[in-house]
């Protein structure tokens, strides 16, 4: 197991109910029997009730106790037939980043759930060019045309050349299925200005054997691109739309708790009035939000400041427009998707970076100086990480971070992509912390086989090695490139299923207890919430998902399938037929 079981005394203490002659005892509170409430405070914590007074649990245990014990206490019996498990966390989603993809025309490699429904996947290169070339006939001839969802790997290389042939007069801008790649044509480029000098700037911007730019911008001058077609991709009405899809998705998930893991990556300014608008708060949009602001954009708007700032946006003494959480997010290496990671030699074996080896984003020494100033104030630390020369980079900087007597903080790798048996044992030595990106595997594991090579595919989200090693798993969607759904992105680390109906490297899937953990009381984790949500115990929110069976007496398989009735949010319930539709 990952963890010690809890004390007997404090599991008693948390199942208990309170004893009390008094008979106007429990005024206010409100007792929900269930089939089943799975507490998720050790395995096998199971009640047949929960007490709830206002927005916090105060008991668990059968009906008869808590009755007895607050017999002024309103029994709803809505959940009898039904299964109150924690509130289901995605502790890593991309809300502005979504709401701008999801109202784009899609061309997803594969089969995409989207806020309007499953979007059938193109498989192959000849259906992507043949969509593309509709998606441009159907625009008309003046306005830039932005695309969303093409993966090289299944469609195969994209160059200006490539996209010309579909349109030379019209910019065409098509993005990544990784959100980290741009492919411009002609026009596309001309349109914003784009010549081969960017390159000595910055490290995204391919050029041909003449020097010439072949259409590909990626990484650290991908902004450039937003930048330059805002009117398209930043469009008011669009961000709208794809923001109520988006929260139309982790409602029906039954999502109660979710992170903006890169808040200030598009701009303060307009982030906060899109969150505020499409937002609002956790009851009107049925969910908690929280931000984690990315260092890259705090050091270029706060400078020497950027510690006090963030610790102004925790405080409130900064306004934001959803809580702050006191953390702050870290790059050390490129995407997955799209083959930027940063691999050991001999780097990529097949595929767009074929011949290198990935890209640093921090790097081995820059990650240590970018983190140190939060960690000395208290912060936590959640560190995008994937390549297996990432995960050394980034375990060394940990390594030297908790040298000494300094603060002991929480040290999140997010996504870890690949992990070699050597830094799995690492990562438990060193008290690290994985919020794994849950669909690697279902995607990518036989798509990456070439690229990787033998050894290193072996070593994709070994999530069963590092939970024996100690380290808390979680596992999140990275919303939009996978679906927001807690209960799938759980169940495929159960089944280790691929697209293809293979099950890869099975030996590192997780038992169902962890793998709803990590949804839950480990994805709370990651966040640093684990004292306020992810288990259901005295003292926490009394936030909810309720189901329509038992997670851990179904297959891993059929976790996907399980229904949603909808969610108890700070003791409010939040069916599903109530919501609005957005």
């Amino acid at each position: 197991m990952k963890r010690m079981m809890l004390a007997a005394a404090a599991m008693a203490a948390a199942c208990a109910a309170p004893s009390s002659p008094d008979p106007d005892a429990g005024e206010g509170v409100v007792i929900y029997p269930a089939e089943a409430v799975v507490t998720m405070a050790a395995e096998g914590g199971v009640a047949e009730a929960v007490a709830v007074s206002g927005d916090r649990i105060i008991a668990t245990g059968t009906v008869a106790d808590l009755k007895g014990a607050m017999p002024a206490a309103n029994v709803d019996t809505e959940f009898r037939d039904a299964v109150i498990v924690p509130g289901l966390i995605d502790p890593h989603v991309h809300v502005v980043l979504g709401a701008l993809q999801y109202n784009l025309p899609i061309t997803p490699p594969w089969p995409m759930a989207t806020p309007h429904g499953m979007k059938a996947g193109l498989p192959n290169r000849e259906a992507f060019l043949s969509a593309l070339s509709d998606i441009v006939a159907a625009a008309g001839p003046d306005a830039p045309v932005v695309v969303y969802g093409y993966h090289n790997l299944v469609h195969g290389g994209l160059t200006r050349a490539n996209l010309d042939a579909i349109t030379s007069d019209q910019p065409l801008i098509v993005w990544h299925y990784s959100s980290h790649d741009f492919y411009l044509n002609s026009a596309a480029i001309e349109t914003a200005g784009f010549t081969p000098a960017l390159a000595q700037k910055f490290h995204g911007v391919d050029l041909d054997e003449n020097g010439e730019l072949t259409g590909r911008i990626y990484e650290d001058a991908a902004l450039l691109v937003i930048q330059s077609f805002a009117g398209v991709i930043l469009a008011p009405d669009n961000v709208t739309a794809g923001f109520h899809g988006f929260s139309s998705m982790l409602r029906q998930a039954g999502v109660t708790t979710t992170a903006e893991m890169a808040y200030g990556l598009f701009g303060w300014d307009m982030e906060d009035a899109n969150i505020r608008a499409n937002w609002g708060s956790a009851q009107e949009a049925g969910y908690h939000l929280y931000l984690v602001p990315e260092y890259q954009a705090l050091e270029r708007t706060f400078g020497d400041g950027r510690v006090q700032a963030v610790l102004d946006m925790v405080s409130g003494a900064r306004d934001t427009p959803a809580p702050v959480l006191p953390r702050v997010k870290f790059f050390t290496d490129g995407a997955f998707y799209s083959q930027t990671m940063r691999l050991s030699p001999p780097g990529y074996l097949t595929g767009q970076s074929k011949g290198t080896e990935g890209l640093w984003v921090a790097g081995p020494d820059g990650i240590v100086p970018a983190i140190e100033p939060y960690w000395a104030a208290g912060l936590g630390v959640n560190i995008h990480s994937n390549g297996d020369a990432a995960q050394g980079a980034t375990l060394k900087a940990l390594q030297i971070l908790r040298e000494g007597d300094g603060p002991d903080n929480s040290f999140v790798i997010e996504h870890g992509g690949l992990f070699s048996p050597e830094q799995v044992e690492a990562a438990g030595r060193l008290n690290a912390s994985l919020s794994a990106a849950s669909h690697y595997v279902f995607y990518m594991a036989n798509e990456y086989a070439g690229p990787l090579g033998d050894v290193r595919a072996k070593w994709i989200s070994p999530l069963g090695a590092l939970t024996a090693a100690g380290v808390p798993v979680a596992v999140h969607s990275d919303a939009p490139l996978a679906p927001p759904y807690p209960l799938r992105a759980a169940g495929v680390h159960i089944t280790r299923a691929t697209r293809e109906g293979s099950a890869y490297e099975a030996e590192m899937a997780l038992t169902p207890y962890e793998a709803l953990d990590a949804i839950t009381l480990d994805a709370a984790r990651v966040l640093g919430l684990e004292a306020e949500i992810g288990s259901i115990e005295p003292g926490k929110r009394a936030d909810f998902t309720v189901l329509g069976v038992n997670p851990l007496d179904t297959a891993g398989a059929d976790w996907e399938s399980i229904p949603v009735w909808g969610v108890v949010l700070d003791g409010v319930k939040h069916p599903l037929e109530e919501q609005v539709t957005e």
